[in-house]
Formats: C-alpha cells, sequence, structure tokens
C-alpha cells in the first residue's frame, strides 16, 4: 500500500515541476495505470447520461479515455472529446470503447478552442496535479469558459485529504488528515504530496551457470541439462512519485467562486445587475474524493 510523503513544491518554476512529477510520470506509466482505471464512477456515469442526444462534451484531463464512451446505455447519443497532457495515455483514450474518439493532446490551462464550444465539460482527478493555487484556479477558469455561458455544465472531482477505510493510499500515522465519512478535517487548505506508483519490471530469466551432470560432463551456459528448470528471477520494482494538492473540506468550492469572480461571474441564482453566472448545482464528498457539479447561466434580457 503506498504510503503518502508530504513535499514542498518550488513556487519558481511550477510548470517544470509539474513536467517532473506529473507529466513525465504519467508517460512511463501509462498501460499499467490504464490497466487499473477501467470503471466509472456512478456520479460521473449519471452525469454524462443526463444530457440530450447530439451534445458535445471535452473531458480535460481525460487519461485513458474510460469516460469517453458514455452514457453507454446511449452508445453515440453525445461526443466526448478528451484532452490530457500525456501522449502515451491518449493513444489509449483514442481506442476507449468500440469506436475511435476524438482525443487532443493538450494541456488544461491551455483552452485551444473558443470559448463556449462545449455543452458540457468533465475534470476528474486532473486540477490536483498543478502545483500552485494560481495554476489550479485558472484551470477552474478554462472548464468554465469552455462550456456554454448560457446553459453548460461541468463537473470536476480531485481527491481529498480525508481518506476512507476502502482508501489504497496509506497516510501516515500521527498525521493531521482523518479517515472516514463522519470525520472530515476542518475547512482550510489542503496538503501537498507525493503519492508512490510502484510498477514492477518484467521478469528476467536467471542467468544459467556452467554446472556438470551426473557423467562429469561440463555443461556451459547455452547447454540445459535434462530434467532442469529454470525460473525466472524475482521482477524487480520501480517507484515513481506523483505530485497532487490533497484538497481540504471547502477549498474546491472556493477554488471556483475564486475563478468565476475573476471571471466576472455571479455565483449563485441569477440576481439583478448580473448578465452571467454559475451555479453550485451539487457538491460532496465521495470515495476520498471531493466533487462539484456547476451550470452556467445567462440573464434573459
Amino acid at each position: 500500500m503506498p504510503t503518502v510523503k508530504a513535499t514542498t513544491v518550488s513556487a519558481d518554476d511550477p510548470q517544470t515541476y509539474e513536467d517532473a512529477h506529473v507529466h513525465a510520470v504519467y508517460d512511463e506509466i501509462a498501460p499499467h495505470f490504464s490497466s487499473t482505471r477501467y470503471k466509472p464512477w456512478p456520479i460521473i456515469a449519471t452525469f454524462l447520461s443526463s444530457f440530450p442526444t447530439g451534445s458535445v462534451g471535452v473531458d480535460l484531463g481525460t487519461g485513458n479515455g474510460k469516460y469517453l464512451p458514455l452514457p453507454l446505455e446511449r452508445p453515440g447519443s453525445v461526443w466526448t472529446v478528451g484532452l490530457d497532457r500525456s501522449k502515451n495515455l491518449l493513444q489509449i483514450a483514442k481506442h476507449a470503447g468500440e469506436r475511435e474518439r476524438e482525443v487532443v493532446w493538450g494541456d488544461v490551462l491551455d483552452g485551444p478552442w473558443r470559448a463556449g464550444a462545449f455543452d458540457y465539460a468533465i475534470s476528474i482527478a486532473t486540477i490536483h496535479h498543478l502545483a500552485t493555487p494560481e495554476r489550479r484556479r485558472a484551470a477552474v477558469k478554462r472548464l468554465l469558459e469552455s462550456i456554454s455561458p448560457a446553459h453548460g455544465r461541468a463537473l470536476i472531482y480531485v481527491w481529498a485529504v480525508e481518506q476512507d477505510e476502502l482508501s489504497k493510499r496509506s497516510i501516515p500515522a500521527g498525521s493531521s488528515e482523518t479517515r472516514g465519512i463522519e470525520a472530515r478535517a476542518p475547512s482550510g487548505k489542503g496538503q501537498d504530496v507525493f503519492v508512490p506508483w510502484v510498477l514492477a519490471q518484467p521478469a528476467a530469466p536467471k542467468p544459467k551457470a556452467t554446472r556438470k551432470d551426473k557423467g562429469g560432463h561440463q555443461h556451459g551456459p547455452e547447454e540445459k541439462v535434462a530434467g532442469s528448470k529454470e525460473e525466472p528471477a524475482p521482477a524487480a520494482s520501480k517507484v515513481f512519485d506523483r505530485y497532487y494538492h490533497m484538497f481540504a473540506e471547502g477549498e474546491l468550492n472556493e477554488l471556483v467562486t475564486e475563478a468565476a469572480g475573476e471571471m466576472g461571474l455571479q455565483v449563485g441564482e441569477p440576481e439583478a445587475g448580473s448578465v452571467y453566472g454559475v451555479k453550485i448545482v451539487q457538491d460532496g464528498w465521495e470515495r476520498s474524493n471531493y466533487f462539484v457539479e456547476l451550470r452556467r447561466w445567462k440573464k434573459s434580457d
């Protein structure tokens, strides 16, 4: 079970920090990572199933593209474009499901499309890889800018400081993080951590040693004694430390509110004098993650 380790982010060059501790890691572990990510989460599946036929959306940080084929009960009814920084994961995402998918190589901070191009956007387990509050806030802005200002909807998931009893991420004893649904950390800032990914290397055959058989014949490395068994050497493991900002309770909603404010959007229901805004439809904590669902609105003339 991987043990979370606290880390300190270099604020001088967060992009270089992310390149080393996020992007390079995912390119290296892409096939193994993809093999562990195949089951859609219920709230996300329900969200994607709620859109009418013909809707177009974007998955910012699509990874292996497991959400691109959804909704499974109405295949092909909506079209989700996947964006990711890992070329190796995108190669997998491109063939998610039974048809070729539309994927784009890019950063969640880029916004390589016109404003309001999509009906919906999701960002699942991505924003927590950005190394500063400013960059995480900018990512939320790019997400809000990508969806229709009149009806666009969005769903964001990030890892929580509060891990449940089923979490595979082992929190060191004595740390301030609590576990379980009923025990939550107080509102505040999250924690910058390294979460290791253990990648087993392919087993290599043991070298053949020279030896003598019962007749005294010397066998070289290329020869095999009848009846002998050659077993592979134990596989070595390589550990990759991935950077995460694990969010505290209330931090994701605060991030959304700040991003919307910088865009000049009213947060909440339409009010007098407000033309554009965004509403938090639902938010919560699920299986060691915080999530928030958003809907943009435009006041009628």
